[in-house]
């Protein structure tokens, strides 16, 4: 007990190489070549998700101002996501380790996914409270990767740019879906099979929003039971079918409305609605405020 405590008081503070991918999207870097423990903080807000990588050694995360650690070995992936509150990175690095982590926005993360990441909410009202606690394993391919990006040496005016390329390549690897693969896998995807039917889905009433099928027709095209349909479609894309085709129909009705050229009642038809008090109607309630108001807002 008090060796541990000794060696937690005498640690050294040590600092993230960090490289700023995108907005809202970051690679951590660290290697504890030093015979002390060191410590490693970074502030961060719950609308992130955090995937950490230990390529080698022993890292202890700390929760709560000491209440709670959590352990992330030698070659083993830790996935964290908690909406309910912050939790900024305090770690603990033992002599001898090394740590990659990729931080990203849930909004930013969704939209590897999905092309519309803009159209919709993510996390709806049944699982935006959810929390995410994922540990897995660095597969060779992975390992190389994450090598890669602690052992970079080359022209700096192309390490933003490399960096990129090597942290897409690191998620694509992660949520690799291969035969042996033992990890972890996303916690918004499900069965991949299921993935691309409801992606066709997707396109289908969003091609036909102005007379969508039904949820039954959608299902029998798609070949997807109606429950699988509505279940996949909730998990990938945070919301109910039509509840998507609302929010999407409006964005697009009002980036039409920016555009200047068309009248509301142009617009209503171009989304889908037959009369103009309808759409007027679906327009207040997604934005609180008339399309014609809306338009005047824009030139005050």
């Amino acid at each position: 007990m008090n060796s541990d405590f000794n060696a937690l008081k005498n640690n050294a503070k040590g600092s993230f190489n960090e490289v700023a991918i995108e907005n809202d999207f970051f690679v951590l870097t660290y290697q504890n070549n030093n015979s002390v423990v060191e410590s490693l903080e970074r502030k961060i807000d719950s609308s992130f998700i955090q995937f950490h990588f230990c390529l080698k050694g022993t890292c202890k995360f700390i929760f709560n101002e000491g209440r709670y650690a959590l352990d992330i070995e030698d070659e083993k992936t830790l996935l964290l996501y908690n909406p309910q509150r912050d939790l900024p990175i305090h770690l603990e690095i033992d002599p001898d380790s090394w740590l990659v982590s990729v931080l990203i926005s849930i909004k930013k993360f969704h939209g590897l996914f999905s092309q519309e990441a803009d159209y919709i909410t993510f996390l709806s009202d049944d699982n935006k409270d959810k929390k995410y606690y994922k540990d897995g394993i660095i597969s060779p391919s992975m390992a190389i990767v994450l090598t890669q990006l602690l052992h970079y040496n080359l022209n700096k005016s192309i390490k933003s740019l490399y960096f990129k390329g090597k942290a897409y390549e690191l998620l694509s690897l992660y949520f690799n879906r291969s035969e042996d693969a033992n990890i972890e896998q996303c916690p918004f995807l499900i069965d991949e099979t299921n993935v691309i039917k409801i992606r066709k889905a997707k396109d289908i009433i969003i091609s036909r929003m102005t007379e969508p099928p039904t949820l039954q027709e959608l299902a029998d095209e798609i070949q997807l039971s109606l429950k699988k349909l509505k279940e996949g479609f909730k998990e990938i894309y945070g919301d109910s079918v039509f509840s998507f085709l609302f929010d999407y129909k409006m964005e697009v009705a009002r980036k039409l409305l920016e555009s200047g050229n068309n009248n509301v009642n142009e617009v209503g038809l171009k989304v889908g609605y037959s009369t103009a008090s309808h759409f007027i109607s679906a327009f207040k309630k997604k934005y609180g405020t008339t399309p014609k108001k809306y338009i005047m807002s824009l030139s005050s």
